[in-house]
């Protein structure tokens, strides 16, 4: 390695964190980034004004520790405009990371590239939870997934996340960082904790989704790439085919079965919501 490739990858990464009443999941989430094989990290946690002690357990790993509203995309956008460093780690609090998730970041994030997907493996000890880490492995890399590691001047140019956005903003940012540059996934995994995974609040999560996600549908004019994340033949059955991934449901008949039961249980509620809401207006 020469001198060059020494001083790129020691360059700092802040790691931001929004917050909200997190304090069951945090303190994992905080340990998986003091555990990193990459040293030259501050974590940056922004909390929306919790009732629990997730502001006291985020003292304990940092002192970068605020409290701003009223979502996620301005927790983030502030947590941003606080950090020093030269890359940008995007974390929710119930997520944690593999030991070398930093490391490979800063390592495939070249000139050639521009931002980083990173896998993720749910995290549970459910059947259903199973079913959930099945399921999410096939968004790795594509248009459902979002990215998570970039560099802070390309966060600035393309104006961060978009604080009208309250669902789907991780998607809006992705498609607009993905127009300057390209991305590249590394190996390493990001785990989410789901250990409290109930069907019926899983659903009702997703149904509160609904109405935000019509803001992100208006504001891209419904197009090709929205009717990909949205829309019936892509959910259903490309995302689960493509790039030859149908060998990995021929495997698990089991968990591809419970998937789709899954999927199509949100699939009914989202098309209920939208005949419903067409009826409103």
């Amino acid at each position: 390695m020469n001198d060059e490739r020494i001083e790129y990858v020691m360059q700092k990464v802040s790691v931001i964190i929004p917050t909200k009443n997190s304090a069951k999941t945090l303190q994992k989430c905080l340990q998986s980034i003091q555990n990193q094989t990459y040293s030259n990290i501050e974590i940056i946690v922004v909390d929306n004004f919790s009732n629990d002690a997730t502001v006291s357990i985020a003292k304990k790993y940092t002192k970068s520790v605020y409290s701003k509203g009223p979502e996620r995309s301005a927790q983030r956008n502030f947590a941003a405009k606080k950090s020093s460093g030269t890359y940008l780690l995007i974390l929710d609090s119930d997520m944690y990371l593999h030991k070398h998730v930093i490391s490979q970041c800063v390592l495939a994030l070249t000139p050639e590239h521009i931002g980083i997907y990173i896998p993720e493996k749910v995290k549970g000890t459910s059947f259903w939870s199973r079913v959930r880490d099945f399921e999410r492995g096939f968004y790795n890399s594509t248009c459902i997934d979002a990215v998570r590691f970039v560099r802070k001047k390309d966060f600035n140019r393309v104006g961060g996340f978009d604080e009208q956005l309250n669902v789907a903003e991780d998607w809006d940012f992705d498609r607009r960082i993905s127009a300057i540059g390209k991305m590249v996934e590394i190996k390493a995994y990001i785990f989410h904790d789901e250990s409290s995974f109930v069907i019926r609040k899983y659903i009702g999560k997703k149904k509160s989704y609904f109405d935000g996600l019509q803001l992100y549908i208006n504001k891209w004019k419904n197009d090709s790439i929205v009717s990909k994340q949205t829309g019936f033949w892509y959910r259903m059955v490309w995302v689960f085919i493509e790039k030859n991934k149908w060998k990995r449901m021929g495997r698990h008949p089991i968990l591809t079965l419970a998937m789709l039961l899954l999927r199509s249980m949100v699939g009914f509620e989202y098309l209920t919501s939208k005949i419903i809401n067409s009826s409103a207006r």
